[in-house]
């Protein structure tokens, strides 16, 4: 909780100087500021962690975070642990077929080797670029898969909130 005091001039002409105090108890609601520190498991597997790393920080309600995730972090304070269990319709969604495109090997990187799981980089015409995993390998094509690497997926998070403000 914010307490800001303002300058104040009292009748008898003392002055009083503004002071501005964060309580260590400010909860997360939209526009908070938030650092978290965590640990993302799928399948029972860590696939990303902040540990050994700077705290993940984002604004709650900007839409950068995943919905389920930030819809969970609601109300927490500096200092709470919570495990977080985000089903994939509130993260990346269910895989989408028509996100699976046959592209001809000519027109992948030839080293390393293109093999069946491995993660390329693509951009498309408007230069944004994204992961995509080849799935499978014909004689002369490859099957590459645009779905999010996590479409489908549970995430399960482990999170400790590092500060609110």
């Amino acid at each position: 909780m914010r307490y800001l005091c303002a300058v104040l001039m009292l009748a008898s002409g003392l002055l009083l100087g503004s002071t501005e105090a964060l309580s260590a108890d400010a909860a997360i609601h939209n526009g908070s500021k938030v650092a978290f520190a965590y640990t993302l498991t799928v399948d029972g597997k860590v696939v990303d962690t902040s540990e050994g790393r700077t705290p993940l920080e984002y604004t709650q309600g900007d839409g950068k975070m995943i919905p389920g995730l930030a819809r969970q972090l609601e109300g927490l304070k500096a200092g709470d642990e919570k495990s977080v269990v985000v089903k994939p319709e509130e993260a990346y969604g269910s895989p989408n077929p028509s996100a699976i495109r046959e592209v001809p090997l000519s027109q992948l990187p030839s080293q390393p080797k293109p093999q069946v799981g491995m993660m390329l980089q693509v951009q498309n015409k408007q230069g944004q670029v994204f992961p995509a995993r080849i799935a499978d390998i014909k004689s002369d094509k490859a099957m590459i898969d645009l779905n999010h690497p996590l479409a489908g997926k549970t995430l399960n998070f482990k999170i400790k909130i590092v500060s609110v403000t």
